[in-house]
């Protein structure tokens, strides 16, 4: 450090060991009150993160908590369908964009509540994604939020870096399956949030397994669970294991995921509020 510092490194060009790192991120909306954000991510897609993201919200609100999604997977949006959500998100009196809100309260903002129809593609560049992931953290007057749920694409490529980098983490949730190939996926996200110095919250082992209508048993249909094993590879405390269930499919479709089992979850809600 020089002896004339100023401590201003934005007005330095000196590389030295006290340099501050530059902050990316965004500063939210003014009409925005967001007290914790979380982010929902995967290695890989198809294991069901839209749908343990659409969990917490549920479980979250009906703990007493303002909850929200914010729809960061833009080109693969599935939270409005199983919310049923299909109203347009409207601005106020200053033009600033709303988000839409569920039938207990769950905000949610999309991409696909802005397309003409729900099956319109969206071909974007990476660099137009990822903006509009930010736009939707700095354009959107979210008002008073307890806990934000960011659903994120899978993998590790520009969405998620703007998510890490933009936002104010306070940590993740990741969302595998059993088969091995998935477990060993779970490290890159692992290890994505290591190196952006976000803690992981959480695991969630999605498809875990399926129960017997008639007599109770489980069956472990993608193999045994990995869960406890990948946890205690990456130094993740909290676990949790959600079965095969054809319930899940069909309130999703409906719409109705708000409907879901009261019991679901619940331990990684208690750990995310502690």
């Amino acid at each position: 450090m020089s002896e004339q510092c100023n401590q201003s490194c934005s007005e330095c060009g000196e590389n030295c060991a006290s340099r501050k790192p530059e902050s990316f991120q965004a500063a939210a909306n003014a009409g925005s009150r967001v007290k914790r954000v979380i982010g929902v991510a995967s290695g890989k897609g198809g294991v069901g993160k839209s749908l343990v993201t659409s969990l917490l919200a549920v479980q979250m609100q009906r703990q007493g908590y303002n909850a929200a999604v914010l729809d960061a997977d833009i080109t693969g949006p599935s939270v409005p369908k199983a919310f049923g959500l299909t109203e347009k998100p409207h601005g106020n009196e200053d033009g600033v964009m709303l988000p839409v809100s569920s039938i207990t309260g769950v905000k949610v903002m999309s991409l696909n509540l802005l397309l003409e129809e729900d099956t319109d593609p969206v071909i974007w560049r990476g660099p137009v994604i990822a903006g509009t992931v930010k736009q939707f953290w700095t354009d959107v007057a979210w008002g008073d939020v307890d806990y934000m749920f960011v659903d994120l694409p899978p993998g590790t490529g520009d969405v998620p870096l703007t998510v890490y980098q933009s936002l104010p983490l306070d940590g993740i949730v990741i969302v595998t399956t059993p088969q091995e190939l998935v477990s060993m996926i779970v490290g890159k996200a692992a290890k994505m949030a290591q190196m952006m110095n976000v803690p992981v919250l959480g695991l969630v082992e999605n498809m875990s397994y399926i129960v017997c209508p008639d007599c109770g048993k489980r069956t472990h249909v993608f193999g045994e669970s990995r869960l406890e094993e990948t946890a205690k590879t990456y130094g993740i405390s909290m676990t949790e294991a959600l079965p095969l269930s054809q319930n899940f499919a069909a309130l999703c479709d409906a719409g109705q995921i708000e409907y879901c089992p009261e019991n679901l979850l619940l331990g990684l809600i208690e750990a995310l509020q502690g």
